[in-house]
């Protein structure tokens, strides 16, 4: 079995190490568009256009399942590349909106994601879905996914973001881009045990097995 896993950055990785752990007998192949992370304050047309480029390697593999593990490119490109590609089995990554909806207890949740996932119609869907009834604060973030692609990690800048949404009531908070994965212990530290931290590498792995009947 091979999966692809294609993200703006490192964040793939994260998801591709959860992937082999899960898939252990699978050929994992990663590929990044480190040239123009981040994505999230490009238009649509340029996401779209980058996210079509950079498959061509998983396609030209014969990947039985491409994860596209950014929130931005899934926002904007997933359908566009489902239509161009009819063939090609595809899981796109969203933030979970519907489990924080569950799982709070205070009724507010914070999403913390890239400007372009929060500007999108599939994005204001879940949340008019799933979160209509809810407080959902979404804190600026969006300078988190070039602080960790490029390994500057401001833990100050990122405790002031969480701080602020535990002290406005969140109890859940949504990790809505992939690159924000690879700070999950951070923010989890941060919260002093006042909100869960979800983000969805294993969901992820239960829509490979259903998807490719495993």
């Amino acid at each position: 079995m091979k999966i692809g896993v294609f993200d703006s950055g490192i964040g793939g990785e994260a998801l591709a190490n959860a992937l082999q752990q899960t898939f252990p007998e699978a050929q994992i192949q990663v590929v990044n568009d480190h040239d123009n992370v981040p994505y999230g304050d490009k238009t649509s047309a340029e996401i779209t256009e980058l996210t079509d480029l950079a498959i061509q390697p998983l396609l030209t593999k014969g990947c039985d399942v491409i994860v596209i593990a950014c929130n931005t490119a899934t926002a904007v490109a997933i359908e566009i590349l489902r239509q161009k590609y009819p063939s090609q089995h595809f899981i796109g990554i969203e933030p979970m909106v519907k489990t924080a909806a569950k799982q709070t207890k205070s009724d507010v949740i914070a999403v913390c994601a890239t400007p372009a996932t929060l500007a999108s119609e599939r994005y204001r869907g879940l949340v008019s879905k799933y979160a209509s009834h809810l407080t959902v604060i979404e804190p600026d973030c969006s300078g988190w996914a070039y602080m960790i692609e490029n390994n500057e990690i401001n833990e100050q800048e990122i405790a002031k973001v969480i701080n602020d949404v535990c002290e406005r009531g969140a109890d859940v908070i949504v990790l809505g881009c992939t690159h924000y994965h690879w700070i999950k212990e951070l923010v989890q530290k941060l919260t002093n045990g006042n909100a869960i931290v979800l983000e969805p590498s294993e969901a992820i792995g239960r829509q490979v097995s259903e998807l490719l009947g495993l």
